[in-house]
């Protein structure tokens, strides 16, 4: 019996030496802004191992977006990538929290009023930022304003076809829903939003996500892929160090 214990002991340590056991994986970072001579080297959307270090000419800013959430990175020298941080993991599930599965009325207005002019989830989407918008499968729609001041009922209407409806911001709510029968997405990705005061429409495109990564790296490359960059940007914000 000892015989065993020494060759099984002997094996893992063996494993241990090769860094099979006893080690952490490293983590990886995710470039989520990224400008100047390098930004080519250093794209969006790149992944980054957490333990590695980058280099960067002057003029060069990159921001990523790690575990312990989003550090900008600037000026020329080598730069390692991750950064000692409290874990942003409660931030980002917060940020990330999907809306209930209960199906509410055409301008149906979630919440109370609120003064922030930042928008608190990922999912909700900013009538402020035209352009591609990533959306939980199936989820209740929610749109966001920067303002809560006085009532707007905006028009929504899709691009191929004449299909249109509406939706109300009551004074002192940023938010305004849509379930998701109201405005199924499968049918349709390509719309049209139209506000109170006129002017040039604004186009939106909806791509539904069939699965929801669940962690912030793979959430961030997935939104960068699928071209959602004011998510991405939104993502940036709230998880910043």
């Amino acid at each position: 019996m000892s015989s065993v214990k020494n060759i099984l002991a002997g094996a893992a340590l063996s494993f241990a030496a090769l860094g099979f056991l006893g080690s952490t994986p490293a983590q990886a970072g995710v470039v989520v802004k990224s400008s100047g001579p390098s930004a080519e080297t250093y794209p969006v959307g790149k992944k980054l191992d957490d333990a590695a270090s980058v280099t960067l000419r002057t003029g060069d800013s990159i921001t990523v977006l790690t575990g312990s959430g989003t550090r900008v990175i600037s000026g020329p020298g080598t730069h390692r990538v991750g950064a000692r941080g409290a874990s942003k993991r409660t931030a980002f599930a917060m940020l990330t929290r999907q809306q209930s599965g209960a199906r509410v009325r055409t301008g149906a207005v979630r919440g109370g009023a609120t003064g922030s002019s930042t928008n608190s989830n990922l999912w909700n989407i900013d009538i402020s930022r035209p352009g591609k918008v990533c959306l939980p499968a199936g989820d209740a729609i929610t749109f966001w304003r920067p303002s809560i001041e006085g009532g707007e009922t905006w028009v929504l209407g899709s691009a191929i076809s004449d299909f249109h409806l509406h939706f109300t911001f009551e004074d002192g709510s940023a938010t305004a829903s849509l379930s998701a029968d109201e405005l199924p997405l499968a049918q349709n990705r390509l719309y049209d939003l139209s506000g109170p005061a006129g002017g040039a429409k604004q186009r939106l495109e909806f791509i539904a996500l069939d699965e929801t990564p669940q962690d912030p790296e793979d959430l961030a490359v997935a939104l960068a892929n699928l071209g959602c960059m004011g998510q991405l940007d939104l993502l940036s914000e709230k998880l910043a160090s």
